[in-house]
């Protein structure tokens, strides 16, 4: 994971920034993280009869992993940042820890057993195409088939969504990064996965999500169908093909 974006999480100011301030209780990402943690926990309800083993990978200070108590039988996070993961276990998160390189080889998961879950969140949008394709393929390791278990992975800055659409009217450039349906698609082919569900958790920007009646109308809207496709923020559960 060789780029400016993980870097920066070698610093501890700068984790700790993350965790409690990007964070902070009724924030923006913390909304949208409440309703991707329930919908995580039936998901898992759904797919497995039996408690799934976890990996987190790019782990950051555990909030997949937290999603996740008491619904599988052990989790193993991986990052290439000790920082993260220090503060992971600092704010309770409970999993082994696996420090792993930021280039290189595609690394190894633990051997832990099957059924499986491999949660991977904030880490497609902000780095290089190399470094995604490192990410699924370690995936595609921890899931050889599909009766092996799920993939959920985010994309915090959909290409199709409405923040799009506003930032191109106002100036006619983004300012920020973005990923369509179409290249996270490709990318999960290109590994032998395919999209089962896709889920969207939040149509707004930042600055609306402030506003008591664009979060009234965002929670309606989420519930119609089609509307992930217009979201901000997206979840894809995904599968090996065979």
């Amino acid at each position: 994971m060789t780029t400016d974006y993980t870097k920066v999480f070698q610093d501890a100011d700068a984790v700790d920034k993350y965790e409690h301030v990007t964070y902070a209780p009724d924030s923006y990402a913390s909304r949208i993280n409440e309703r991707q943690q329930a919908y995580l926990r039936k998901l898992v309800d759904k797919e497995f009869d039996t408690a799934p083993v976890q990996h987190d990978f790019a782990c950051g200070t555990g909030r997949a992993i937290r999603t996740l108590h008491g619904l599988v039988r052990e989790a193993h996070g991986y990052d290439t940042s000790a920082e993260m993961m220090a503060k992971a276990a600092e704010v309770g998160s409970q999993a082994h820890w696996h420090q792993v390189p930021m280039d290189g080889p595609v690394p190894n998961p633990v051997q832990a057993g099957y059924p499986a879950i491999v949660t991977m969140f904030r880490l497609l949008l902000n780095v290089q195409e190399d470094v995604r394709d490192r990410a699924i393929a370690f995936a595609a390791k921890v899931l050889p088939d599909a009766k092996s278990g799920v993939l959920v992975v985010e994309n915090h800055g959909n290409a199709g969504s409405l923040r799009h659409l506003r930032a191109q009217r106002h100036s006619g450039e983004r300012w920020f990064a973005e990923l369509s349906h179409e290249e996270v698609a490709a990318l999960l082919d290109r590994h032998g996965f395919e999209i089962v569900e896709r889920r969207g958790f939040s149509m707004l920007t930042e600055s609306l999500d402030n506003k008591v009646l664009a979060r009234a109308a965002d929670a309606a809207a989420r519930k119609l169908p089609g509307t992930d496709a217009f979201a901000v923020n997206v979840l894809y559960t995904a599968r090996r093909k065979k």
